[in-house]
């Protein structure tokens, strides 16, 4: 079993075997894309520490930063990919399951802003839940604010390419997880708003096996390419090229 699970993490944590894609920190995928000692993290000190008075939120913010390593549920930061610079986000479900509260879309919203300011390429990687539910229509409110910030962005010429992982659902997939100019999806990855159960009973039919996949978004147009994680760092490149976005 000792063997196996490093051949797992040797093989950027993809199963050798099946080629399931298993969960990766925000830090692992940095690691895995950018050069070495590119990556500058901004805003680090941003936390939902005091944000409101839900009850017991403190309590499961500090179970996260402890458990995760983390301060948020996102790492935002500027880096380079084989020497093209990019503004990048990682969202990270370790952190109260990568959702989607002031501070994430605030992180998300100030990263935007600075890619446009310097020109620089934007990619963002999701993973969530959806939005917040202990903040409220606040955490709602960061739907709105990141997509405002990316049709301004966009509207400039600046280019955005989303990278949807597992899962990404919710508040997330209903605003910048699907605004990309380019979508990709990792493979077999839940992506969706409502979950199985509630469509089901809200339309009175029985869904596809597959609904809610990567595999199924792509068949209806909603995802551009499924990308295998041992390929993605190449066609990133290329999508940097192509656009004429980087350094």
């Amino acid at each position: 079993m000792a063997n196996r699970d490093c051949d797992v993490l040797a093989n950027l944590s993809v199963c050798p075997q099946c080629q399931h894609h298993h969960s990766m920190g925000a830090y692992e995928r940095l690691e895995m894309l950018l050069d070495p000692k590119s990556f500058y993290e901004i805003y680090t000190k941003a936390s939902s520490h005091k944000i409101n008075n839900f009850p017991e939120y403190l309590n499961k913010i500090n179970a996260s930063k402890k458990r995760s390593g983390l301060s948020e549920a996102v790492v935002c930061g500027i880096g380079s990919i084989q020497n093209h610079k990019v503004a990048i986000a990682v969202m990270d479900n370790r952190f109260m399951m990568g959702s989607m509260g002031q501070v994430v879309g605030e992180k998300i919203t100030r990263l935007v802003e600075l890619a446009d300011r310097r020109q620089l390429p934007l990619f963002i990687f999701t993973a969530s839940g959806g939005a917040r539910m202990q903040e409220g229509i606040l955490s709602l409110m960061q739907m709105a604010k990141t997509s405002a910030a990316l049709a301004h962005f966009q509207a400039k010429g600046g280019f955005y390419g989303v990278i949807l992982t597992h899962p990404t659902t919710g508040g997330v997939s209903a605003s910048f997880a699907m605004l990309g100019d380019v979508i990709l999806a990792e493979p077999h990855a839940t992506i969706g708003f409502a979950g199985r159960r509630v469509i089901e009973k809200t339309v009175n039919e029985q869904l596809p096996a597959d609904f809610q996949t990567s595999e199924f978004l792509l068949q209806k147009g909603f995802v551009d390419a499924i990308i295998s994680r041992s390929k993605l760092k190449q066609v990133l490149i290329d999508l940097i090229i192509l656009h004429g976005k980087g350094d």
